[in-house]
């Protein structure tokens, strides 16, 4: 069985074929962590891994003559105030202002399975056989607070799933003023720590420091997880660990809201990391007989190099966070008319661009920005979700219909957790935008955040939207969310609660969500925050794909899908072709090249086919064909492994494998050209050493063949002509290999 319990010893070990977590129940009650890491030999008692000495300002815990110091010890869920001195997992204010608690073991349950987080995104499990979990029940005698600490270990998967849920049982309130997901303990410091960290149009780009003593880590406070700046992940490797060889931890949080992600590392070495909803401005008052679950923090043990961190993201995240019809489907290929027309279009011009799209074999149509309210440019009409007749007389029920009849499927896009000043929205709830009373509100793109944390908010919101979706023939939305939180406050909750509002609102979007989905579950939704800035596992629970960045330029793509493949899927990432010059760098890159990258993705289009000229259609064509031929493989069967990091070379590089070894497809992919240049061998992962495969790829039209066994492509590689990059525009030239075997 995955967990393994020695009552006689009061120690747990969970464990799989890949990974050990060990701990056990102290002498003074508390829980200590004894061993996470690659698997090994259970035993009835680890006890000999607790270390304790005497040392000089060391507070003991228990009475003499043990020496027991929790400075010094490895703590599952560690609090301040008793001896330790780092930065704690929990803070409980009491009402005698005290935030002194001691969290002791009462009991613990074993089931098969997991059970659902209630009003929160989080893994699951189709068959009880998949998983079994592991409940900790703990208790603060003195304020009668509860804390269950949860852990679901996941049979074929070194992944360990983790939330905690407190509960008041006391006869006096208590405030949460800090309660994370999950805390790991280590002994050592001799790690770097991996982040996914950038900006706007720079998303998820690949960042390594190595861990020195103190406090490090990284934190969203943008109202949506960590926005573009900061991904709810990191990790830590040991300074020697590669894409494909070494130990690596990861850590990731199934939640879109401010979080904190935080390493310290003490002056005896040790390091503590930890993962939850973030303690700034957040204050959870319990009264009696309330309740609080914290977000799911997902762990992942690897000792065979990053991408096999990423295998284990990849399978879990794929197949047991995303849900419903979409999960194991491939997405169609579609074409947005965003920087097609922006917000200068009627409804003969949509037609137009969708009869082009069928032309060339699209499948799905994409309206944008601009089709609802007074909605012209970014200053007007948020809010008010009903269709701007004037735009598209015959209403989105009736152009959805006149798409469906070109053979075509309907998308549309929402802003819905958004409202501006000028609609009619604002002028009849101005109260119902996030602001404090008497203060200047700040505003970004002309735009309010709505009040999500107030229920009678989201039920406006749903009915309409759900009025639109209910008369039209609708696919596919976008959900966008395209600034971040500020004055965060709600008039609808009281001033001893205002801590708790801004989780509050993402329990809304969330709920929202649920609402949608379910009421229409044959629709795939995407979500999208000005670009990549809300790509977070919480919301990919329910949307099973979300906007990568609204930078489509091919190069600055390689990098930002690399990132983003750390943690998520492939099928995961909204990933489109676009015209050059692109809009956001005005840089010009081959259209090959841009269906080659875009393709390891969801795939699609943002542009207008009609002001391409024959060629460039043709080649459109030969992409979306080439797509519907390999998506399956690329999106749901097959396993993506990094190559060669656009962060430390002039090339990138990664690749597709089937699960039986079979086929694959690869990317080589050169950002500058270069003059007289060395020889240059792609070296291929994943392959069949024995098997005898054939590779192919294309060079202006003329069809190219390689012969080699996979063990020489693996260990030799592919000879990539430089010709052949030349040939293929040279800068950012990339070669796409069909392997066969």
């Amino acid at each position: 069985m995955p967990i393994i319990i020695h009552e006689k010893t009061g120690t747990f070990h969970l464990t799989n074929d890949s990974v050990s977590y060990i701990f056990r129940i102290m002498e003074n009650e508390q829980l200590e962590n004894l061993y996470y890491g690659k698997k090994i030999h259970d035993r009835e008692d680890f006890s000999h891994l607790h270390e304790e000495e005497m040392r000089p300002q060391m507070s003991i815990s228990v009475p003499e003559p043990s020496l027991l110091s929790m400075h010094y010890t490895r703590q599952e869920y560690p609090s301040y105030g008793t001896g330790d001195y780092r930065s704690p997992a929990v803070s409980v204010l009491q009402e005698n202002g005290s935030r002194v608690v001691n969290f002791t073991y009462d009991s613990h349950e074993v089931f098969a399975g997991k059970k659902p987080l209630p009003g929160l995104p989080a893994t699951y499990v189709e068959e009880d056989s998949e998983a079994e979990t592991l409940e900790v029940h703990l208790s603060d005698k003195l304020t009668g607070t509860e804390l269950v600490l949860s852990y679901t270990v996941f049979a074929d998967l070194p992944a360990i799933a983790r939330h905690a849920r407190f509960r008041q049982t006391g006869s006096e309130s208590v405030v949460l003023e800090k309660a994370m997901s999950a805390s790991v303990e280590f002994l050592d410091m001799n790690y770097e720590l991996v982040q996914l960290s950038g900006a706007w149009a720079r998303e998820r780009y690949v960042h390594v420091r190595k861990l020195d003593m103190g406090f490090q880590g990284i934190q969203g406070l943008a109202g949506t997880a960590g926005g573009a700046e900061q991904n709810p992940f990191i990790a830590l490797k040991r300074p020697e660990t590669t894409e494909f060889s070494g130990e690596v931890y990861g850590m990731s949080l199934v939640y879109s809201g401010n979080f904190l992600a935080n390493v310290e590392v003490s002056t005896f070495d040790m390091t503590r990391a930890m993962l939850g909803v973030s303690p700034e401005n957040f204050a959870w008052k319990l009264e009696t007989g309330e309740s609080f679950t914290t977000p799911e923090a997902v762990l992942v043990y690897s000792d065979a190099g990053l991408n096999g961190m990423s295998r284990a993201f990849h399978r879990l995240y794929g197949r047991r966070l995303a849900r419903g019809k979409w999960r194991d489907e491939p997405r169609p290929i579609l074409l947005n008319n965003w920087e097609g027309t922006y917000f200068d279009f009627t409804e003969e011009k949509l037609l137009a661009m969708a009869r082009e799209a069928k032309e060339a074999g699209i499948e799905l149509f994409v309206l944008d920005d601009g089709w609802f309210g007074a909605r012209n440019d970014d200053w007007a009409g948020l809010g008010d979700w009903y269709c701007n007749l004037e735009k598209i007389p015959s209403g989105i029920g009736g152009l959805s219909r006149k798409i469906e009849e070109i053979g075509l499927k309907f998308g549309l896009w929402f802003e819905l957790e958004m409202v501006n000043p000028d609609s009619d929205l604002f002028r009849a709830h101005p109260d119902w935008a996030i602001h404090v009373p008497g203060r200047f509100r700040s505003h970004a793109r002309h735009q309010y955040v709505l009040d999500y944390s107030r229920p009678e908010v989201v039920d406006y919101i749903y009915e309409m939207v759900a009025k639109i979706l209910a008369e039209s023939k609708i696919s596919y939305i976008k959900w966008d969310m395209n600034r971040y939180m500020t004055e965060p406050y709600s008039v609808g909750l009281p001033a001893d609660r205002q801590g708790e509002m801004m989780h509050r609102y993402i329990l809304g979007v969330y709920s929202l969500y649920e609402r949608l989905t379910t009421a229409f579950p044959e629709i795939l939704f995407e979500s999208c925050a000005s670009g990549g800035a809300r790509f977070d596992p919480g919301m990919l629970y329910y949307a099973p794909q979300a906007w990568c960045s609204d930078d489509t330029d091919a190069s600055e793509r390689v990098k930002i899908q690399y990132g983003t493949t750390f943690v998520y899927p492939v099928v995961m990432m909204g990933s489109h072709v676009s015209a050059v010059p692109n809009h956001q760098l005005f840089r010009t890159t081959p259209l090959k090249t841009r269906g080659a990258v875009a393709s390891f993705g969801t795939f699609g289009y943002e542009l207008v086919l009609g002001k391409m000229k024959p060629e460039e259609l043709a080649v459109v064509k030969d992409q979306v064909a080439f797509m519907k031929k390999y998506r399956r493989l690329i999106q749901i069967d097959g396993t993506f492994i990094r190559l060669l990091s656009p962060f430390e070379h002039n090339e990138a590089g990664w690749i597709v494998v089937s699960e039986d070894k079979r086929e694959a497809l690869g990317l080589y992919f050169q950002r500058l050209n270069k003059v007289n240049g060395s020889w240059v061998r792609f070296k291929l992962a994943g392959l069949d050493p024995d098997r005898l495969y054939t590779v192919s790829w294309e060079v202006c039209g003329e069809r190219k063949v390689y012969e080699a066994y996979g063990d020489e492509l693996m260990s030799v590689g592919i000879p990539v002509n430089r010709a052949d990059l030349s040939a293929e525009g040279g800068d950012f030239a990339a070669l796409l290999y069909e392997i066969k075997g």
